[in-house]
């Protein structure tokens, strides 16, 4: 369901970021709510599994950069489906995204809608994808598929919010490092438009 939280709820939040300079400046306040994983869904799985343990959050939000064919750049969206994409077991019969012998299914659905943003599915890898977009995802990135399973397994509430700073296309690798100041500020717009 929509997710609106009420100033008078006492709720810890644990913000995740991949990086420091997808925050930037944007985020100093909320320092002690701030978690950086490092790239990747390794790193994240680590980091946010090692956070829990020490902090157990009542919400994990994650917030970063994603590169999206099909969706406008510089928009922030919603992800509400993740997909392991560079999961590919297929030579043994699994689907591309499935974890052979894990009860985990190949699609979480455990993002919590924001009203007034466009939901999406998000595809992680542990790849920077400039070309042919992995099947069934909108956008693309590197985390969100770990942070998402581990908050399943930990029953805890997730929110993931992409800016989309590039086309995941030829040109990503220029317009990704351009992006991130632009990236911060309408993070930023989006994470307190959660907490009107």
């Amino acid at each position: 369901g929509h997710c609106r939280f009420y100033k008078e709820a006492i709720m810890t939040i644990l913000i995740c970021f991949a990086l420091e300079n997808e925050a930037g400046e944007h985020f100093a306040d909320l320092s002690d709510q701030l978690l950086f994983t490092g790239v990747g869904k390794l790193n994240a799985a680590y980091s946010l599994t090692d956070a829990v343990t020490r902090r157990r959050p009542d919400l994990v939000i994650n917030l970063g950069t994603a590169g999206s064919p099909t969706v406008k750049t510089g928009s922030v969206v919603c992800a509400t489906r993740f997909i392991q994409h560079d999961m590919d077991v297929s030579p043994l019969g699994f689907k591309v995204g499935e974890t052979p012998f894990d009860p985990t299914p190949a699609v979480l659905e455990n993002g919590r809608s924001v009203s007034g943003l466009q939901e999406v599915t998000c595809g992680s890898g542990d790849r920077f994808v400039t070309g042919n977009t992995p099947a069934g995802c909108d956008v693309l990135e590197m985390e969100a598929y770990a942070l998402a399973k581990v908050c399943l397994k930990e029953n805890i509430p997730f929110i993931a919010l992409k800016y989309i700073s590039d086309g995941a296309d030829g040109a990503a690798a220029v317009d990704w490092p351009t992006a991130l100041d632009n990236a911060g500020r309408a993070l930023r717009l989006a994470y307190n438009s959660i907490k009107a």
